[in-house]
């Protein structure tokens, strides 16, 4: 899965957007003001951080390798994907669903 793939997919959802309000190392995908995905730019694999709720993000962590807490973010409520594969791209299409919809409301 690349950039551009995981940014296409981001940009259909509803009134989201790219800034860079990090510096141009982290492409910040938000809806309204709030984040919702980042990526950091030029990382390969890709690595994706998502919201997720606290429960979830933690069975995610227990099960997959590349499902990490959030890189530099509350690790609560976030974690970091290494798209290396172990999570299918419907996956971490849902889980960027799940994560738009705990910002959007």
């Amino acid at each position: 899965m690349t950039h551009k793939a995981l940014e296409s997919f981001i940009l259909t959802l509803p009134d989201a957007r790219l800034d860079y309000p990090f510096g141009k190392d982290v492409a910040v995908y938000k809806v309204g003001d709030k984040m919702f995905a980042l990526i950091a730019e030029g990382s390969k694999p890709v690595r994706l951080s998502l919201k997720c709720d606290p429960t979830l993000a933690q069975t995610l962590r227990e099960r997959y390798e590349t499902v990490l807490p959030g890189y530099h973010l509350n690790k609560k409520h976030w974690n970091t994907i290494i798209c290396s594969g172990q999570l299918s791209e419907d996956e971490i299409h849902d889980l960027i669903v799940h994560s738009y919809h705990l910002v959007a409301g």
